[in-house]
């Protein structure tokens, strides 16, 4: 038997193998070495998770890039926009109608960070006319943009953005915005059009992506009573008197008057702003809420068992129409001029009734589990 070197394999030449006591000396040695280069260092196991938890968070951030690139773009510069205008607030003291000259800025990237990235991810998981909700992704991105961007102009002049026509300028640009809104209505409703025809695999999650498409297209209609002119606005037209301002989000009170903190929702009057937001965040509310039920019925045999897939969907289109009949509330109180936080008995009794009405068919969406062949029909 021989030996070889690292250069003996090179050149060919062979030694014969060294004595016993030797070869033990080398594996002792190789031993060592084995032992010093797996040895745990202090702090490996922190850099380890470290480097796992950077590498999991790019790839994570890669995937939702991909979702929809335009829409995502849009959202990484709404966030940005978030963070400039959180520092304006500080340190500009301007204000407009008692808010803060960048609140307004702030709330509208708050909201669209919100309202992109989870159209992005709907995008990506249609099959079927991929392209048209492609194009109408890019379309929402682009009328975003402009929108937000007149918001921020208006803002850093010191100037109202919505329902101001008291100069030319000022008058276009509500003009512009008007049209960015049409833009935004149409495109979404597109993607909820494509979602429909689109198969999703778990129907609970199938239905709530349409159903808060649906809310959100409803919450955003709610926003154009908006524009209408006041009665007094109404009245001062009707008059021939020139009308700098028409439209308010305030109902039975002027705008400008005491708000809630952040928000600056009404405290006096009716506000239009909160069936608006509502809405709107339909879109995330109902994800969301399939996705919490798919996780507890994947957490155990106990769960599994609650939430099989039929009672998923059903809750799911209980949650909608408890959601329905909450953005029909606050638009009734609203436009009865009745502050959020000040409703009378009719309220209170109309929000009993839609509260009683959930909960029991809640219980009756879990108390039936449903043939699982009808199950399939019923969940398309």
């Amino acid at each position: 038997m021989t030996y070889l070197t690292a250069s003996d394999e090179l050149t060919g030449n062979a030694q014969l193998e060294p004595p016993a006591a030797t070869q033990a000396g080398y594996q002792a040695k190789f031993r060592d070495n084995a032992r010093a280069n797996t040895a745990v260092r202090p702090g490996d196991d922190a850099r380890a998770s470290s480097a796992v938890g950077t590498r999991t968070w790019s790839a994570a951030v890669a995937r939702a890039v991909r979702w929809h690139p335009p829409l995502m773009l849009f959202a990484a510069i709404m966030a940005v926009l978030a963070v400039v205008a959180t520092v304006g607030m500080f340190v500009d003291d301007r204000e407009i109608l008692g808010d803060p000259v960048w609140l307004k800025p702030w709330k509208f990237a708050i909201s669209f960070v919100l309202y992109a990235v989870t159209l992005a991810w709907m995008i990506s998981l249609v099959s079927r006319g991929r392209r048209i909700a492609s194009l109408a992704g890019t379309a929402i991105a682009l009328s975003g943009a402009v929108e937000v961007g007149l918001i921020v102009f208006q803002a850093a002049r010191g100037r109202m953005s919505h329902f101001n026509q008291t100069t030319e300028l000022d008058g276009t640009i509500w003009s512009l915005m008007g049209m960015t809104i049409a833009v935004l209505w149409t495109a979404t409703l597109i993607v909820g059009l494509v979602l429909l025809f689109s198969p999703v695999p778990d129907r609970a999650s199938r239905w709530a992506v349409r159903l808060g498409v649906a809310m959100a297209l409803v919450g955003m209609a709610v926003g154009m009573l908006m524009v209408m002119p006041t009665p007094e606005q109404a009245a001062a037209e009707a008059a021939g008197i020139d009308v700098s301002i028409v439209g308010a989000h305030s109902v039975g009170v002027p705008d400008g008057g005491p708000g809630m903190p952040l928000t600056g929702w009404s405290l006096t009057g009716g506000d239009l702003r909160i069936p608006h937001f509502v809405g709107m965040h339909g879109l995330q509310a109902l994800p969301l809420l399939a996705i919490l039920l798919g996780a507890l019925g994947a957490s155990g045999r106990r769960w599994a068992r609650v939430l099989d897939p039929m009672r998923r969907a059903r809750l799911i289109f209980v949650a909608a129409a408890s959601y329905a009949g909450l953005l029909w509330l606050l638009t009734w109180q609203a436009l009865r001029g009745q502050p959020l936080l000040s409703p009378d008995s009719l309220t209170l009794a109309a929000a009993g009734t839609l509260a009683g009405a959930t909960i029991l068919a809640t219980i009756v969406a879990l108390r039936y589990r449903g043939r699982q062949g009808t199950g399939s029909r019923a969940g398309r």
